[in-house]
């Protein structure tokens, strides 16, 4: 399946998974909407909507910056009409955005919870619903949600329940879209790394420089979300990806040049 002129909205891309998929894309032709808040440097975090695009671009792949907080349902669709008026439609929506904290619930204020829910759940599913009329229309259009199978393993609510909550939602909204719009033929899947993904939240929020040493690339998922979303669309649709299974699929068995550190013990990532 070419991505040769084919429209796709990432959201989070301006760094991490979000901008690795935008890159593998576009080396395909693809063209990129960065939908991403960033547009000073924050440099914990690095990267902003319009380095991300000099990178698409340099790919090969026309990008288009728009800066978006997808809690305001005013702000993603300044994403959508501008996609449509810069490219002509859409055909792929990645829901990559996502706010973390693993906090037990004693310890996770409301404001904690309503950044988790916004982004994670109600961003997910207005940005979804914004550009659903559009892939109604696209070519081979797909939605891929970055959330885990669920998993419903009591350790994995016991330690982080909103967190967890949250991002099972993001899984239900893929699942739920699938069922929805496979008159469509609009595809809905989640996937999810079997390990770690050395990016900023790994290095920031989770464990620092030994976690990074024991993770993957984010070029692993990019792959992975290629192969997905090559897929018809008619028909691959309703699943639940694991990086590592995507790739097994396609024949690529080896994985040894996504770790950060080669032959390094890996670290499974939360939820798998």
């Amino acid at each position: 399946m070419s991505f040769k002129n084919k429209t796709v909205i990432i959201t989070g891309a301006s760094r991490g998974i979000g901008k690795a998929i935008g890159l593998r894309l576009a080396k395909e032709g693809a063209n990129i909407v960065i939908a991403s808040k960033s547009v000073e440097e924050n440099p914990k975090l690095g990267g902003t909507i319009f380095s991300a695009a000099a990178e698409m671009e340099a790919a090969g792949g026309q990008a288009l910056a728009v800066q978006c907080d997808i809690r305001f349902e005013d702000q993603v669709q300044q994403v959508v009409d501008k996609t449509v008026e810069r490219f002509g439609g859409i055909d792929i929506l990645v829901n990559n955005a996502s706010a973390i904290n693993l906090s037990p619930t004693e310890e996770t204020e409301p404001k904690r919870f309503d950044l988790m829910y916004d982004i994670n759940v109600r961003g997910t599913f207005m940005m979804s619903r914004a550009c659903i009329p559009w892939l109604k229309k696209g070519t081979n259009a797909h939605i891929l949600n970055l959330s885990p199978p669920v998993n419903m393993d009591l350790k994995w609510f016991e330690r982080h329940l909103a967190y967890t909550i949250s991002k099972y939602d993001m899984t239900m909204i893929a699942l739920g879209l699938s069922a929805e719009l496979k008159k469509y033929h609009v595809a809905a899947n989640s996937l999810w790394p079997r390990t770690t993904i050395a990016t900023a939240a790994v290095n920031n929020l989770l464990g620092g420089e030994m976690l990074m040493k024991m993770s993957r690339t984010p070029e692993i998922v990019a792959d992975a979300a290629y192969y997905i979303l090559s897929k018809p669309s008619s028909s691959c649709t309703g699943n639940s990806f694991i990086d590592e299974a995507v790739l097994a699929a396609e024949g690529i068995t080896d994985l040894g040049n996504y770790s950060v550190v080669p032959g390094a013990q890996l670290y499974n990532d939360l939820f798998v």
